[in-house]
């Protein structure tokens, strides 16, 4: 028994959920995410509460339990609060702006690095050293922060990099005279 799977995933006002073609469409205040549902669960919709149960008891069917209550749980946080995640640039001459649809970040390389915006993705670049992401599709927040983060790792030394906001990177001493 699925102990996420089995809890329901209460509907706040201003939220509505439909089923069609095999397929749960969330609507809100922020907008509206869509999740292609599997074969393995059965989503029912009831007043205000979206329930999710398995179709059988195979191994793959209780899998898909939890992580499609989940992701619905997951988007109707999104429509109305929205995910954000918040990065640190570090590092001398390091620096980051919004140009347009593209994100221009100045990470010590012989170039600038520019990193185009997804849609639906809101990026805000604050004293050139502070990054936030944020969005409705938690899943496409997370990516973008993590593909931005990959471009230049924290270096355990100096800590010159891009950083997730309070990470901890642990430092390593230098080299011994």
């Amino acid at each position: 028994m699925s102990r996420v799977g089995k809890l329901p995933v209460v509907l706040p006002s201003g939220v509505s959920a439909a089923i069609a073609n095999g397929a749960i469409q969330i609507k809100g205040a922020k907008g509206q995410l869509t999740l292609a549902l599997t074969s393995d669960v059965d989503v029912k919709i009831e007043s205000n509460v979206v329930l999710v149960s398995p179709v059988n008891d195979s191994k793959r069917s209780r899998s898909m339990w939890g992580t499609t209550r989940a992701n619905i749980n997951n988007m109707v946080k999104g429509v109305t609060d929205g995910f954000s995640r918040t990065l640190e640039v570090k590092g001398v001459g390091f620096k980051a702006s919004v140009q347009g649809e593209l994100l221009a970040l100045s990470l010590g390389f012989s170039h600038e690095v520019r990193f185009a915006i997804p849609q639906g993705i809101e990026v805000k670049v604050d004293k050139q050293t502070i990054v936030t992401i944020s969005g409705v599709n938690k899943q496409l927040v997370g990516q973008l922060a993590s593909e931005v983060r990959a471009l230049r790792k924290p270096e355990p030394y100096k800590g010159k990099g891009v950083r997730y906001a309070g990470e901890y990177v642990p430092m390593k001493e230098g080299k011994k005279k």
